[in-house]
C-alpha cells in the first residue's frame, strides 16, 4: 500500500511541475518567476532525492530525478534568459 501512495503522489506532484516548466522552457521567458524559489525548490527536490534512494523507493526516486533536471533547466533559463 505505501508504495502505491508514493507512486500517485510522486506522480502527480511531478505532472502537476510540468506545464510551468514547458511553458518556460518554450518561451524563455523568466522574467515573472523568482531564481531564490527555484534554487529553494531545487535544492528541496534533492534531499527528497537522496531520502528516496534511502528508502530504495523507486517512485519517489524517478519523480524527484524528472522534477530536478526541470527545475534546474528552469534554474539554468533564468539566469540565461533573466
Amino acid at each position: 500500500m505505501e508504495f502505491l501512495v508514493s507512486a500517485i503522489a510522486a506522480t502527480l506532484t511531478t505532472i502537476a511541475f510540468v506545464p510551468q516548466a514547458l511553458h518556460i522552457i518554450r518561451h524563455k521567458e523568466t522574467r515573472a518567476i523568482s531564481l531564490q524559489m527555484y534554487l529553494v525548490f531545487a535544492t528541496g527536490v534533492a534531499f527528497w532525492l537522496i531520502f528516496g534512494l534511502m528508502l530504495w523507493n523507486w517512485p519517489m526516486i524517478l519523480a524527484n530525478i524528472v522534477t530536478l533536471a526541470l527545475a534546474l533547466t528552469i534554474v539554468a533559463m533564468k539566469l540565461r534568459y533573466g
